[in-house]
């Protein structure tokens, strides 16, 4: 009976405190929003998983660029509306529909990206060819959306500059940025994102 009440006297110590961590972690009201909470430096785990507040979009799925989601929302506006009109393009004219696979991303939601591309790959140097790090990304910026399925990409290949949207590493042809005003030609992609 002691050790019960013991265990369970720690139990809720512990959940006391955590609650406390929770409500003292953000203490600038205006810090508050996507990324910005005491839990941004935290590792992902099964217990601490990426969510929409870090920009996740699960694997094999995708967002109507249309949607309200930090993934979206937390881009440059003028990006944000650049690959909805794009996107209504390729809808309209060739009945390819647009999904944003990645948007915005949380330093959190970048380092782990990072961290299992470097498991993946077997090294830090073969992991930046297709990952870059938190402190460069673009997509941590705002500045980047990853675009499917494949004839949506494509489709940005060909088309994507009418609306300023060029395809930045010559290795990842999802991967789009606001890089030239609209109807510009866009620049040769990088070679991969270690090239820039």
């Amino acid at each position: 009976m002691r050790f019960r009440t013991t265990a369970l006297t720690t139990v809720a110590a512990l959940v006391v405190a955590l609650a406390g961590c929770a409500a003292s972690g953000t203490a600038d009201a205006g810090e508050a929003g996507p990324g910005k909470s005491w839990a941004r430096d935290l590792p992902v785990t099964r217990l601490t998983p990426l969510g929409d507040e870090d920009g996740f979009v699960p694997e094999g799925g995708g967002l109507d660029p249309a949607d309200d989601v930090p993934a979206l929302s937390e881009l440059d506006p003028d990006l944000l509306e650049a690959v909805r009109e794009a996107a209504d393009a390729a809808l309209e004219e060739a009945g390819i529909e647009v999904l944003v696979t990645s948007g915005w991303r949380s330093e959190r939601y970048q380092r782990y990206l990072l961290e299992s591309a470097v498991k993946v790959y077997g090294s830090e140097e073969e992991a930046a060819r297709w990952v870059a790090s938190p402190q460069d990304s673009s997509h941590v910026q705002g500045a980047a959306v990853d675009v499917g399925l494949t004839d949506a990409a494509y489709w940005f290949v060909e088309h994507g500059a009418r609306f300023g949207l060029c395809q930045t590493y010559a290795n990842e042809v999802w991967h789009y940025e606001l890089t030239v005003e609209p109807g510009e030609t866009c620049p040769t992609p990088l070679e991969d994102a270690s090239a820039g």
